[in-house]
């Protein structure tokens, strides 16, 4: 039984900061670095950048803790420097006042909250509709994936070629996966894992909007624990906005709160 701990807390952000570096390392060593993907470590924190992707999930600080008031503004200039908007992930009991008081003096306000869920995998017989069936991406699907996943989360479908290129290369790197849901044999959702450490990351699912509410999205995740659960990992991580459905879909597979991080952007 997982309950809360400094211990779990850390464990979480770490499976976080794994996929995020990995992604990242994935995407940066592209031929010719198309994306302009940088890292860098200031302390505790890992910075991540893109010069072509202006989204905060790309451009985003990871790992801060109470200990590296110091490299708030040299980290604020590495963004700055680039010309981009970019965000802090606090997360509880590894910040202080301190730390905060700094981040407003710079010029930062706290804008949002984010949940993040963990479990411990257990083994669980999974009942799909007779209509519904759940496979593992083959590698000559990344553009269908990246149109669920663009149409699924509102991007345009100019975003189609570049979301299935930065996935493409993930797709035989070590402890990466992907899913595909159909209904009636039509392709309706996808979801991506990355294990490492022990610790399996459910680090991203869509569905098209005519498939919503069918359930596919608890489907995919008792898919992702199945897997955790092979592969003997002490813990299974997903992030979400805080009571949105998939919150709820989380909670409905035995996923519980592991904290709510908050995020610091510029005024």
């Amino acid at each position: 039984m997982l309950l809360p701990s400094l211990e779990l807390i850390r464990d979480v952000e770490a499976s976080e900061i794994d996929y995020m570096t990995d992604r990242m390392l994935a995407i940066r060593d592209r031929p010719g670095n198309p994306e302009g993907a940088e890292i860098r470590q200031f302390g505790n924190a890992v910075c991540y950048y893109s010069r072509t992707m202006p989204w905060l999930s790309f451009n985003t600080v990871k790992g801060l803790t109470a200990d590296d008031v110091e490299f708030i503004e040299p980290i604020v200039a590495f963004y700055r420097d680039r010309g981009r908007k970019f965000q802090f992930e606090v997360v509880p009991s590894l910040a202080d006042q301190t730390l905060l008081k700094r981040l407003a003096d710079v010029g930062l306000y706290q804008s949002g909250f984010h949940a993040s869920l963990v479990a411990q995998p257990e083994a669980m017989t999974q009942d799909h509709p007779g209509a519904i069936a759940v496979w593992e991406l083959r590698e000559d699907q990344f553009d269908l994936y990246a149109a669920i996943h663009c149409r699924g989360t509102g991007l345009s479908d100019d975003g189609i070629p570049y979301v299935a290129a930065n996935n493409r290369v993930l797709y035989n790197r070590p402890g990466w996966k992907f899913y595909i849901a159909f209904v009636d044999e039509e392709p309706a959702a996808v979801s991506v894992l990355f294990i490492k450490n022990n610790r399996a990351s459910f680090t991203f699912a869509a569905t098209l909007p005519s498939y919503r509410k069918m359930g596919l999205h608890r489907l995919l995740l008792e898919r992702r624990l199945q897997e955790a659960v092979r592969n003997e990992c002490g813990i299974a991580v997903s992030q979400c906005a805080f009571l949105s459905q998939s919150h709820r879909n989380m909670e409905r597979v035995g996923m519980k709160l592991g904290y709510v991080r908050a995020s610091w952007t510029e005024k």
